[in-house]
């Protein structure tokens, strides 16, 4: 695999020795161990790597006793924890190891922060720094070659999306291992959590998610389509997000009589394996997908972008009963800026006046010729 350079890890750098564990959430395949790998290798014999897929290290980890833990760990600087959750405790583990051994940083990392974060919420409250790694972004694609670079595979990106190995395979390559990421890891960390029994139910809820993208989700309906209640729609939604497969963007609203307030859309990390999951990786030009992809890739990268960077706006889209829309808003120190998504550079929309002039919002139309900047690339 090729080692890109990540934005992230200058943040993660930073929150080093400072007397906290750092927790390093993503999904599955996008470059968490690589990432920790090449920090480590800047320590030399004082770091070590653990992986708690491991039965050996999960035996070493068991005892909880601050001693017992630091003598199997070692006498090292640095510490990584990969897939920590694999651990029972780990939370109050960490803990102990952080309030008696300051001077020795650990790194966690964990494919589900769900998971992750409900062994460590409480045991590590002020003892630690959450961060997240995505696939690679557009920005880094850039960074790590050019912009030329970026502009040609933004229709491979759309297609394929942006796993890190993936990333110089072909077509058909890139069609297989989706495939195996999709079915090999994706349903194997969902089907760890308690109350997950059906792995046929989390396929076809996925799978209707992919066919609606762009639309609004309604809870019931889905439910409706699956054969279970509305509440146990609204728990799988919850893992996926928190297996950091789908997020969702809630609908902006001031009370206005005529706009929607309880909607909700779903979009996919990466457009990858939404297309994995319709079996669909033809090209764009013969596809009647094209708007979805193109709005679902651009409001990830934002995401992406806005993760890497620490920005963290409050994030919509809004339409109104009469059908006036924006696809997607950020919410800045009380300034609104909205976005609307055109595949199609040659159609540029008008700003809804009565969105713009309401709340003094900006209104951009973000297509491929103008996306750059959006996407964070100079």
């Amino acid at each position: 695999m090729s080692i890109f350079e990540r934005t992230i890890e200058k943040q993660l750098k930073e929150r080093l020795f400072q007397g906290k564990i750092v927790i390093l959430y993503g999904a599955r395949q996008v470059g968490k161990t690589t990432l920790v790998k090449k920090v480590l290798t800047e320590y030399g014999e004082k770091g070590r790597y653990l992986n708690c897929e491991n039965l050996s290290v999960q035996q070493g980890l068991e005892e909880m006793e601050a001693t017992k833990l630091n003598a199997f760990l070692g006498n090292y600087d640095l510490v990584v924890v990969d897939e920590a959750q694999k651990i029972p405790d780990i939370g109050k583990k960490l803990k102990l190891l952080v309030d008696t051994y300051p001077k020795m940083q650990i790194i966690a990392t964990g494919s589900s922060s769900f998971d992750l974060a409900n062994r460590t919420a409480e045991p590590l409250t002020g003892r630690a720094f959450h961060l997240m790694l995505t696939a690679l972004s557009v920005e880094e694609i850039a960074q790590n070659f050019d912009l030329l670079s970026a502009t040609s595979q933004l229709e491979k990106l759309l297609r394929f999306g942006s796993y890190p190995e993936l990333y110089p395979f072909s077509d058909e390559q890139a069609t297989d291992r989706l495939n195996e990421i999709a079915s090999a890891y994706l349903y194997k960390d969902i089907l760890q959590f308690e109350g997950i029994k059906k792995s046929s139910i989390v396929q076809k809820l996925l799978q209707l998610l992919a066919l609606q993208l762009g639309n609004e989700v309604s809870y019931y309906e889905l439910a409706e389509q699956l054969k279970v209640s509305r509440q146990t729609v609204e728990k799988y939604l919850d893992i996926l997000e928190q297996s950091f497969i789908v997020f969702t963007l809630r609908a902006f609203s001031r009370n206005k009589r005529k706009e929607i307030s309880k909607s909700v859309k779903v979009y996919f990390y990466d457009n990858g394996i939404r297309n994995s999951l319709i079996q669909n990786f033809n090209p764009l030009a013969i596809r009647n997908d094209q708007g979805a992809l193109w709005e679902n890739f651009c409001i990830s990268e934002r995401y992406k972008y806005n993760i890497a960077h620490n920005k963290k706006p409050n994030i919509f889209f809004w339409r109104t009963y009469d059908q006036k829309e924006v696809d997607y808003i950020e919410e800045i120190d009380g300034k609104i800026h909205a976005f609307e998504f055109k595949w199609n550079p040659d159609k540029t929309p008008k700003a809804p006046k009565n969105f713009t002039e309401e709340y003094n919002a900006d209104f951009t139309v973000v297509n491929p010729k103008n996306c750059w900047n959006f996407f964070g690339v100079e």
